[in-house]
């Protein structure tokens, strides 16, 4: 959790793919503000500053303040970042207004640590993670850049639920069980007998 970045931006005149288009020749990246019953809002900005925020950790968990200027700041959540095929660059993003009033529903990446320090690892282990995200509900303020899960002393065999993972206040499971599994130190022989079985499928 973390205060709110403010990003600037510029409002678009035109909507549609051929004034998406013009702005992209222009060099900036189009994008749009939705949500919280209120009318879209076309937006332009530079490639550069959206690239810096695209590359940190937690970009879709993170509060961003977009400043438009006259038109005022919109606090939002990136909802989504479409990037070029050849050159993996943004080309357009989408950003939703968010409220305090209003709780939201929101994934959260899942970070491991202290592998080094796992029995079930040093024994030849691997870490098969069944969650790679775990979505929560919770207001924007409260909502977490990740969840980090410590494997010191984990050995093969050994599982981590959702229930392990101590939430914030306020966070809560969105439509998960609390036995899910998030992740398990797999046996090395396990590990090899589901690859060869994936290859077979992937081949195929």
């Amino acid at each position: 959790m973390s205060e709110a970045i403010i990003i600037a931006a510029e409002m678009r005149d035109r909507s549609g793919k051929g004034a998406a288009r013009a702005t992209r020749r222009e060099g900036k990246v189009p994008g749009v503000i939705y949500g919280e019953k209120q009318a879209p809002v076309c937006i332009q900005l530079d490639p550069r500053v959206l690239w810096a925020q695209i590359t940190k950790s937690g970009f879709f968990t993170q509060l961003f303040d977009v400043d438009l200027g006259s038109g005022g700041k919109h606090r939002c959540l990136a909802r989504d970042v479409q990037m070029h095929k050849v050159t993996d660059q943004p080309i357009h993003v989408d950003f939703m207004r968010v409220s305090a009033d209003h709780a939201i529903h929101v994934k959260v990446p899942v970070h491991f640590t202290n592998e080094a320090k796992s029995p079930g690892i040093k024994k030849g282990g691997v870490v098969n993670v069944e969650l790679h995200e775990i979505e929560v509900m919770c207001s924007p303020e409260a909502i977490p850049h990740e969840f980090v899960i410590d494997l010191t002393g984990f050995e093969i065999g050994q599982s981590v639920h959702l229930k392990d993972i101590a939430l914030p206040a306020g966070v809560k499971p969105y439509h998960m069980a609390l036995d899910a599994t998030v992740a398990s130190i797999a046996a090395p022989t396990v590990a090899r007998a589901e690859t060869e079985e994936a290859a077979p499928e992937a081949a195929g």
